[in-house]
């Protein structure tokens, strides 16, 4: 349980640090062992899987006389039968391509329910049909995870779903590449990878700075999430150039000065903008025009370009929208500017400490505070009008 708190208490951390949502609710296959075991009663009903020894199967011959199993990752059944070897291991299936609903649970076995076929444990694709039927229904619109799962994962739970619920489950399936870091597959075995908080405090080994967590975001952008994207010092570092590049333009953006007539097209360039994220999610292109927007806010700046403040007022806005509102991102500067605000107080409360232990005599402690503010790169400085601070 402690693990479980722990892995919860570090997701939301770093989900927070990405300004993204969390989940309205997060169930576990644990605790959905009841509906698990409904929905096996239902395909054994409908006469898709079979018991054997105290162990369910789907059966994936018989599904595919009334269905497509195969038809998420485009696969074949007759291929699939074609390049599969007999396992002894597979003894208890009637073909190698049915896959388990239930397993009846060895001796040593720690988890373990009582089910209508044996004390066992759920198969690995049922929990995910289970717990995303009794929260979004039978019919929902988009499913997430790594490519990787396409076969046979998710393939299983569209099987299961339509074998149980007579209904594609899926909408839109989003299926997302793998990261690299600096050119191989991340892989903790030989120590090529980084996580999250390592690479936002700088504490590692692979990168020669921190970067912050809005940054990594925008970076991730970059690639469309269907890409394999790869971490490198250089790439995050123009990411970041970039990232600063689009936020001074950002805020410049309230400072044009309109004129009587358009140069620009504002209206065209926002819909590019909207086509981008209606293309499967393509943030490479939103971000291509968001890039579009900084040329003309430069342009117009300099009195190249012309804009209307209708125009003005729309861009400003859009930019906005998608910045903020669609991509998530955040003005680090506007964080800056408070951190520096507490780190001003917060120096200031140490003064009024000190400027209390010396009216108190207490000189130990006044030159204590001095010594180590000091130390930490701030130094003081006593005047007639009071106490001063500089950062070294």
């Amino acid at each position: 349980m402690e693990v479980v708190q722990k892995y919860s208490i570090d997701f939301h951390n770093v989900m927070s640090q990405f300004n993204a949502l969390p989940p309205s609710i997060e169930p576990t296959a644990t605790g959905h062992i009841i509906e698990q075991i409904e929905i096996v009663e239902k395909i054994i009903k409908e006469g898709y899987a079979y018991e054997t020894n105290g162990s369910v199967y789907f059966d994936v011959m018989k599904f595919n006389e009334d269905h497509e199993y195969g038809k998420l990752s485009g696969r074949q059944l007759e291929d699939m039968i074609a390049n599969t070897r007999e396992l002894a291991a597979q003894s208890d299936k009637r073909n190698p391509q049915d896959f388990a609903l239930w397993k009846k649970a060895e001796p040593q076995h720690i988890m373990r329910w009582p089910s209508p076929w044996s004390d066992g444990f759920p198969g690995w694709h049922l929990e995910c049909t289970a717990m995303s039927t009794k929260y979004l229904g039978n019919e929902f619109d988009i499913h997430g995870g790594g490519m990787d799962l396409k076969f046979p994962h998710h393939e299983c739970e569209i099987a299961q779903a339509e074998a149980s619920n007579k209904k594609s489950p899926v909408h839109y399936w989003m299926h997302a590449n793998m990261l690299t870091l600096n050119g191989k597959k991340m892989s903790k075995s030989t120590g090529n990878n980084i996580l999250p908080n390592e690479l936002f405090s700088g504490n590692n080994e692979l990168m020669q700075k921190p970067f912050s967590p809005v940054v990594a975001k925008f970076f991730m952008y970059q690639a469309h999430y269907r890409s394999i994207l790869d971490f490198s010092q250089d790439a995050l570092e123009a990411a970041e150039k970039g990232f600063h590049r689009l936020m001074d333009a950002y805020r410049m953006v309230s400072d044009l000065t309109s004129s009587e007539k358009n140069s620009l097209d504002i209206a065209a360039w926002q819909q590019r903008c909207y086509d981008a994220m209606n293309d499967d999610f393509n943030s490479p292109i939103l971000i291509a025009q968001l890039f579009e927007a900084v040329k003309m806010i430069h342009a117009v700046a300099e009195g190249n370009e012309q804009l209307l403040q209708k125009d003005i007022d729309t861009l400003q806005q859009t930019l906005h929208d998608f910045i903020f509102d669609v991509l998530g991102l955040q003005d680090i500067a506007l964080e800056q500017e408070g951190d520096s605000d507490k780190l001003t107080q917060a120096i200031q409360i140490l003064i009024d400490i000190r400027n209390k232990a010396r009216a108190n005599k207490d000189f130990s402690t006044s030159d204590e505070i001095r010594d180590a503010l000091q130390e930490a790169g701030i130094q003081l400085k006593d005047g007639k009008d009071g106490t001063t601070f500089s950062l070294n």
